[in-house]
């Protein structure tokens, strides 16, 4: 921790310079979403000639994989001593690995399709590792940033609406492309689209990367206790407001995730229409221009409040979805724009009640462990957004679903539970999670004053736990 936790909550405003260049690298990262997700698989199976039943075993085996890896980079990253910080020599190393590996996963050598199955499964790993090596430690330097309880929440909209507007920037990059370069849709203009994909984000990864680690210097650190894995999965357990936080999250990402991967087959099959990209760009862009309002409503209402009424709108305009069939485009329309007014608020406000439930960890153990909370996080958010999606596929399946023919009257209503009913239900229960949620403004401040206190050598009062004690450390 900094020498003074007072000395941070007296400190001046965040200057602009450094929220954006905080922000910058979560526009490039954005890369590795739907581009890596839903293009590369594709253009790796029809065009390159790699099996599909090998690359669905491949992607499943990195999700494995990004569980071992997220947390591990987390606990490393806490206990990393440099003049440069903790975090910042990860990012600046895993940028330049990440976009090498980005421009060999775009760049399948012409081989046999054995070779370039290895291709892919190497460097899909690699590609993988460094954006963990780069994205764990990154995130884990906000907290850090200020101690502020609404210029956190300022900071982390600045650096999620970079990554919300990188999503919709790189979902659009490989048609943007093709068109502007007159790109033929052979399978040789398929990888030419692919390269000048590679060529524009590989270097925009680095750049943005080390703007960020040239510009935002980390705090000077105690040396700390360094406890080991098994004590620090402990003292997250016993962190209520963190179990309840990530509880709430992990339930609402678990539902969140299917409208995003069905909204194809729901557009196509139930509303008869095939106008799903302008819905998805309508959708991100309302969330994106309504942030600004969500953080003004959390400096006057706290952070819980807030992200419970973006909840309420995002989840209370999308439930009316489910009444909708073929023709009723400008309703869905008006409904994705209602429930885009709080899509971006549930993104934010999360991250910035992290940060505060880190400092409570912090109060608790003596140490600042970002790290392995932002691990832990990612952890739970990838395996929401995997069962989801692969129960609901399962599901799909098995209910009848035949691509490219018009669904059966239980093939639709198997669709709208799972564009709709499942995932409202989930953030109403994750609402109700939510309410249990302890920290507010004022008892921040405590938290803040206790570390401080116990910094100093003061034994203090944990101000969640009445009549709980905590000695100096």
């Amino acid at each position: 921790m900094c020498s003074d936790i007072n000395s941070l909550q007296l400190s001046p405003e965040l200057r602009l310079g450094t929220t954006v260049a905080y922000a910058a690298p979560a526009f490039a990262l954005a890369v590795v979403g739907i581009p890596v997700y839903i293009y590369i698989p594709k253009f790796y199976t029809d065009v390159v000639g790699v099996n599909m039943s090998i690359l669905g075993g491949l992607l499943l085996g990195v999700r494995i994989f990004d569980a071992v890896t997220d947390p591990a980079i987390g606990f490393v990253s806490d206990r990393t001593r440099t003049s440069y910080g903790r975090r910042r020599p990860y990012i600046a190393g895993g940028a330049i690995a990440l976009a090498i590996s980005i421009y060999f996963l775009f760049n399948p050598p012409l081989t046999s399709p054995d070779v370039d199955t290895v291709w892919f499964g190497f460097w899909i790993f690699a590609l993988f590792l460094f954006w963990t090596v780069v994205t764990i430690p990154y995130e884990s330097m906000g907290p850090e940033i200020t101690f502020d309880y609404d210029r956190r929440t300022t900071l982390f909209a600045m650096r999620d609406g970079a990554l919300i507007f990188g999503t919709l920037v790189a979902a659009v990059s490989p048609a943007t492309i093709s068109w502007v370069l007159s790109i033929s849709p052979a399978a040789e203009g398929e990888r030419s689209k692919f390269f000048w994909t590679s060529v524009f984000y590989a270097p925009l990864v680095v750049i943005f990367c080390w703007w960020c680690v040239l510009s935002v210097k980390e705090r000077t650190q105690h040396r700390e206790r360094g406890s080991s894995v098994w004590r620090g999965l402990k003292d997250v357990i016993r962190n209520r407001p963190f179990v309840i936080l990530v509880t709430s999250n992990t339930v609402s990402s678990l539902g969140n995730n299917l409208p995003a991967v069905l909204i194809l087959y729901y557009v196509e099959y139930v509303l008869r229409s095939r106008h799903a990209d302008f819905f998805l760009i309508l959708y991100f862009i309302t969330g994106i221009a309504f942030l600004p309002s969500w953080i003004m409503v959390s400096k006057r209402a706290g952070k819980k409040r807030t992200w419970l009424a973006s909840m309420a709108v995002n989840t209370g305009a999308f439930f009316a979805t489910f009444f909708l069939g073929p023709g009723d485009e400008m309703i869905y329309g008006i409904l994705v724009f209602l429930s885009g007014i709080g899509f971006g608020a549930t993104v934010v406000i999360p991250s910035a009640m992290q940060a505060d439930v880190i400092d409570y960890d912090e109060l608790l153990s003596g140490e600042r462990r970002e790290g392995q909370y932002i691990g832990i996080w990612a952890i739970t958010r990838k395996l929401a957004a995997a069962l989801g999606v692969g129960i609901a596929f399962a599901i799909l399946g098995t209910s009848g679903y035949v691509p490219n023919i018009e669904q059966s009257t239980e093939v639709l209503l198997t669709l709208r539970i799972l564009y709709t009913l499942v995932p409202c239900s989930c953030n109403t229960l994750a609402f109700v999670i939510l309410l249990a949620y302890p920290i507010s403004r004022g008892l921040h401040q405590e938290i803040l004053r206790a570390i401080s206190e116990r910094r100093a050598g003061v034994t203090v009062a944990d101000p969640l736990r009445s009549g709980h004690m905590l000695d100096s450390v």
